[in-house]
């Protein structure tokens, strides 16, 4: 145990001052915008790569990276599993739980493949599908592990996300006008198109509570669509590492055990198993996990190996976007959601 401490504490050590001061900063943000723009697990994967560019970090780091990048991760997936709250999906209608449920896996099959129209990878497309679909950065860093994602994949798609993500916080507000909403359709819209949840509160709020409280209700919807979309990744993938087939079943060879953990974590909150006195700080300790382990993916990687996919990569996340938002206004529209 001396002998583990000992290799991995400094790698560990300097991920987690990272994820402190990434914390730090994202505090600033709320404080001075009342939500969090850039989330601290973005922040966290930025400072990284720069700390990589122009810090020389020794071979002593590398175990504590690693083990922050994978191990940690999957313990913060686990975890998030008390944020899901299966009844709420009662309360958004079947027609409004449908549509969202057509779009998010219309959206990831679309953006997949103008991704490998833009010449990206097969998972890195994958990625940037799941981001812009679900729930940005989350998803990516739920679905990197399970589709085996390079580190470089991983900080090209969460960092060019991100940036789009904040212009479309800012921008998003115009479409009431141009495409003459209400407040309660542009909740709807902001909920299926908008990133992660403190983006939406950032784009809603401002302009009306009914705003606000429609779109974080139909983006935890999506949220919920992670475990789902989580599960069909580990099993389209399940046979890509060379491993031999065997004619016994084992659910953890089909599925990675930190997806057994969150699925078993979802059923336990909402069935009330896990109160929610236990849920939100298990939920801050799996995001602050996620922090971690995002600065250790950005320790990890090689900025200019980032820069070379930049240009394809944000473009598939403006056309993908386009796509989620065109497709959005065309069920709201259509299906008269008012």
């Amino acid at each position: 145990m001396q002998n583990w401490i000992r290799r991995h504490l400094p790698g560990i050590g300097i991920s987690v001052a990272i994820a402190i001061l990434a914390i730090g900063l994202q505090a600033l943000e709320t404080r001075a915008f009342g939500q969090p723009i850039i989330e601290g697990l973005v922040i966290a994967i930025l400072l990284g790569m720069l700390v990589r560019t122009f810090l020389r970090l020794g071979d002593t780091t590398l175990p504590g990276i690693g083990f922050s990048a994978k191990q940690v991760l999957e313990l913060a997936i686990v975890l998030l599993g008390v944020s899901i709250d299966l009844p709420a999906l009662l309360k958004a209608g079947p027609v409004m739980m449908l549509s969202i449920i057509g779009v998010v896996f219309f959206s990831i099959f679309a953006s997949s493949q103008i991704g490998r129209l833009f010449g990206l990878n097969q998972k890195l497309a994958i990625l940037v599908a799941c981001g812009n679909s679900i729930c940005g950065n989350s998803a990516i860093a739920a679905i990197a592990p399970v589709i085996g994602a390079d580190k470089q994949d991983v900080a090209s798609s969460i960092a060019l996300t991100a940036v789009v993500g904040v212009v479309v916080v800012l921008t998003l507000p115009l479409l009431i006008q141009i495409a003459n909403l209400t407040f309660y359709q542009y909740g709807v819209l902001a909920g299926m198109t908008v990133y992660a949840v403190p983006q939406v509160l950032a784009a809603t709020y401002p302009v009306s509570t009914i705003s606000g409280d429609v779109g974080t209700l139909v983006k935890l919807v999506r949220v919920l669509l992670l475990g789902p979309v989580v599960l069909f990744f580990s099993l389209r993938f399940r046979n890509r590492t060379g491993a031999k087939a065997t004619a016994t079943f084992s659910l953890n060879r089909f599925v990675p055990w930190f997806i057994i953990g969150f699925v078993i974590m979802a059923i336990a909150r909402s069935v009330g198993l896990i109160p929610t006195t236990v849920a939100d700080p298990l939920r801050e300790v799996s995001r602050n996990l996620t922090v971690i382990a995002m600065a250790a993916l950005g320790l990890g990687v090689d900025i200019r190996v980032v820069r070379k996919v930049g240009r394809p990569v944000a473009l598939t996340v403006i056309a993908s976007l386009l796509v989620l938002i065109t497709l959005s206004l065309i069920l709201i529209k259509g299906l008269g959601i008012a």
